[in-house]
């Protein structure tokens, strides 16, 4: 077992492990501490209730009234109330008096609550838009550096993989022989470079075994202004993932490497 291996399988311990749950008698609502960190490096916690044969998941206003400390108000904003509607639009969350909310029951709790923190995380990035010297998203420029090649693709292309959990990658290139899922990083971590190590492989065999065709995972990388640890771009490869770094995107090699 590689060290990559054996960091996914750590990844997953750690999400067990780190996981709190308690419950508060007189309103029935379950209190989900999660290991992912929020807007103010704070644990994201959601909130869960059975009512009616259904579990409700809630953020409790909490994601609506952080960006609102930081500046970053949603709905004045017409740029983040768009990036807002893709986000609920991708992992099915709707919004009720400010709160973040989606509705599952026991069958598909897992993935309920995984879109829940998913859309939470994502909402929560938007708070770079407060910055001036932001213009946009790094998945903007992404997709801004798609259309610059007339590349065809699939925005937020979203899969089922072997364990029964979708997972949402930003871009997806399909052609003749092969198929690319691709990823986003503006930053690499020993969070993320496993979770989409673990999501591409979840969903290999099935997406082969559809399509007849390969598939690739590509991980973009933003290193402007910024130091990219070189054990995460091994681990990328290690696994049979490529890679582009931005600074580099122009190169023939790199663009060749957006052939599907």
């Amino acid at each position: 077992m590689n060290w990559i291996d054996k960091s996914i399988e750590e990844y997953y311990n750690w999400l067990r492990n780190k996981t709190i749950v308690t419950k508060d008698e007189g309103t029935a609502w379950n209190t989900i501490i999660t290991p992912f960190l929020g807007l103010f490096n704070d644990n994201i916690e959601i909130y869960a209730k059975l009512e009616n044969d259904k579990i409700i998941l809630s953020d409790d206003g909490a994601t609506f009234a952080n960006l609102e400390l930081a500046g970053a108000p949603v709905m004045r904003s017409s740029k983040r109330k768009e990036w807002l509607d893709m986000i609920l639009l991708n992992y099915g969350v709707t919004i009720e008096n400010n709160e973040l909310k989606i509705v599952g029951n026991e069958k598909n709790f897992p993935q309920k609550k995984h879109n829940l923190i998913c859309a939470i995380s994502e909402i929560s990035d938007m708070a770079m838009m407060a910055k001036h010297t932001v213009s946009s998203l790094f998945k903007e420029d992404v997709k801004l550096y798609f259309d610059e090649q007339n590349i065809i693709y699939t925005p937020q292309f979203i899969a089922k993989g072997s364990t029964g959990i979708e997972f949402n990658f930003d871009f997806q290139i399909a052609g003749r022989e092969k198929e690319l899922v691709i990823k986003s990083f503006n930053s690499l971590n020993k969070i993320n470079v496993p979770n989409f190590l673990f999501g591409w492989e979840d969903i290999k065999p099935a997406r082969e075994k559809v399509s007849g065709k390969e598939l690739k995972g590509l991980a973009i990388v933003n290193d402007l202004d910024k130091e990219i640890k070189s054990e995460y771009i091994e681990a990328l490869h290690s696994k049979g993932a490529e890679t582009i770094l931005w600074s580099e995107r122009h190169k023939p090699e790199m663009i060749e490497k957006l052939a599907a």
